[in-house]
């Protein structure tokens, strides 16, 4: 009924009112009554989802990380916990073994037993945490793990360039050198 009413106004003016949007095919008004706006909000809405996606990833990728790299700080931590203990027992471990040396040539076997007894205990209280001796006489000289005093004449040809006698014994705790080998190397 309305559309009849408009059909006759457009008749009495003479001219047909002409809506924009309509699309010629479709009756009535239906064509464009969208806004244009929208489209690109829902753009700009799917940017942003993306966006903070990304953001969100690469935290979470971020925030792994260091939880791993932390993790391994603190077994190092552990690790190496007792180091400068240690480190310092090295001395009181070279006295040990000139002692133990001197000991061999004793009489007093009773005497000789209790003490060797205390030695070998702590030795073993200082490998249980990580101590290890490090092995350098008939080795190839390393500067990485040796620190040369001298050097001699080898002995043998095939001592050439190796290490023919140890002054002092290196350790390693956990696997890193804690006190370099002083050794003589043969020329």
């Amino acid at each position: 009924m309305a559309e009849k009413e408009k059909n006759e106004q457009e008749l009495q003016n003479g001219q047909p009112e002409m809506n924009i949007n309509t699309d010629e095919n479709l009756s009535g008004s239906t064509g464009l009554n969208e806004p244009v706006g929208e489209e690109s909000e829902v753009e700009k809405l799917k940017n942003e989802l993306e966006e903070a996606k990304d953001k969100y990833l690469r935290l979470a990728a971020e925030f792994d990380n260091f939880k791993r790299r932390n993790a391994k700080e603190r077994i190092e931590m552990i690790q190496t916990a007792g180091k400068d203990v240690i480190t310092d027992l090295l001395d009181v471990l070279d006295d040990i073994d000139r002692a133990q040396k001197q000991l061999e040539g004793s009489d007093d076997d009773a005497h000789k037993e209790g003490v060797l007894l205390v030695f070998n205990k702590f030795r073993n209280q200082l490998q249980s945490k990580g101590l290890k001796v490090m092995e350098t006489v008939n080795q190839e000289f390393n500067p990485d793990l040796h620190e040369a005093i001298t050097e001699i004449p080898a002995p043998t040809d095939d001592l050439k360039g190796k290490v023919v006698d140890e002054v002092m014994k290196g350790y390693y705790l956990n696997d890193k050198i804690i006190r370099h080998a002083k050794v003589v190397v043969g020329k």
